[in-house]
């Protein structure tokens, strides 16, 4: 089988934390004998192909270097909102995208060769880039929603017909989460959407690791946080909840970066936390896989978060997850597993949860087992290629 990725978000360099999830699965799909080529948008500098982990990205230029930085940085839509630079980068990328994967798929069927599927990721921009690009005769699309692209559409009430257009052209929808697939079927009116979530990297997360001198686990200690520094994931709230925390060993660890880090330290500094805090910056897999390794629990106070891969990989490590019961959380942590949800935006509820998971300690091996085991079942990339294989199989036989 053949299948044209097409995503505005995808690693630009072996570790790089943008989109991963989307190479992940194209990774995924080629080790089970399909093959799949990637058009995304490109960045400043010449380079328009390149291979990662043996999956070849086409990387298609939109505007000027100085302005083609709407992808890889998760502000698209708020630079477009407010700039009109942006908003004119934006226009360049859609015709860009639909032009390079009109191009692609035609060539491709020139040669002899033609795509089975064209596999579109986020409905915004890449759905509306090749809303009604092709002909009847085209490769059907799966279009698959990841959160973001939804959340926009909730915000912006003009965009729901819109969306709701671009996903009636798509022979199959997926959104990663229950939540997200409930609500994009709302927002649209009754579209029927699948729920197929994306693979987790298991290379570092499903792997022991041993301390090299004793050669025992390491121990556990603290409380980790691991997402972008916006509002949306919620860390000044978790910033209170530290506040309320007196225990001993409730110091935090908080990895990522993004465009709320200086008012998030400053914050840290007014609610008197600064001191038990340590800022590591956006960290690769192999890194990020030790810092949930030495949690006692990983923290997740966001919002109407599409899937939460992060909580996928502190539990493949074992290590439990205090997370807002909002979005699509829900699917991923439970109380069967270890996890605790929390009501959004209680912050001494959340407070409470961590003290609790602090006081408690490490879980035993059987626990932390049955986590691991919870986690494989569905996000092993193995799985979820296998699930994606046979939507494309429909896709493609609902376009004949």
């Amino acid at each position: 089988m053949r299948v044209l990725f097409v995503t505005h978000n995808i690693p630009r360099f072996e570790g790089d934390a943008a989109g991963s999830f989307v190479l992940r699965l194209a990774v995924a799909l080629q080790a089970a004998g399909a093959h799949v080529d990637v058009i995304a948008p490109g960045g400043a500098g010449p380079v328009a192909l390149d291979c990662i982990e043996g999956v070849t990205i086409a990387r298609v230029r939109y505007a000027t270097d100085a302005r083609m930085t709407l992808a890889y940085n998760g502000t698209m839509a708020e630079s477009v909102r407010s700039s009109w630079n942006a908003r004119l980068a934006l226009l360049g990328l859609l015709r860009a995208l639909r032009r390079s994967t009109t191009r692609a798929v035609s060539e491709a069927r020139t040669r002899g060769a033609p795509y089975d599927v064209v596999h579109v990721h986020w409905w915004f921009p890449a759905g509306l880039a090749l809303w009604r690009a092709f002909p009847p005769h085209a490769p059907p699309i799966v279009l698959t929603m990841h959160g973001s692209d939804v959340r926009l559409a909730q915000q912006w009430r003009p965009a729901h017909a819109l969306m709701r257009a671009v996903l009636k052209a798509a022979a199959v929808r997926t959104a990663v989460s229950s939540w997200l697939a409930e609500r994009a079927t709302r927002l649209t009116g009754g579209l029927d959407v699948q729920v197929a979530p994306m693979p987790v990297d298991d290379r570092h997360f499903d792997a022991p690791i041993f301390d090299a001198v004793t050669n025992e686990s390491p121990a556990r200690d603290g409380i980790l946080f691991v997402g972008r520094l916006n509002v949306q994931k919620g860390l000044a709230q978790l910033l209170d909840a530290l506040a309320q925390q007196p225990l001993r060993n409730a110091w935090l660890d908080v990895v990522g970066d993004g465009p709320d880090k200086g008012r998030l330290r400053e914050y840290a500094t007014s609610r008197g936390v600064s001191a038990r805090i340590r800022w590591h910056g956006a960290q690769p897999a192999s890194v990020l896989a030790t810092f949930y390794r030495r949690a006692l629990v990983v923290a997740m106070p966001s919002t109407e978060e599409g899937l939460g891969l992060v909580a996928v990989e502190a539990q493949l490590c074992g290590t439990p997850v205090v997370a807002y019961a909002s979005g699509g959380l829900s699917d991923v942590v439970r109380t069967e597993w270890g996890g605790i949800l929390v009501p959004c935006g209680d912050i001494t509820a959340l407070a409470n949860a961590l003290g609790n998971a602090l006081t408690i300690g490490p879980h035993d091996e059987r626990s932390r087992g049955k986590m691991r085991e919870a986690m494989r079942e569905r996000f092993a990339p193995s799985v979820v290629a296998s699930r994606y294989l046979s939507l494309y199989t429909e896709a493609m036989h609902g376009s004949t």
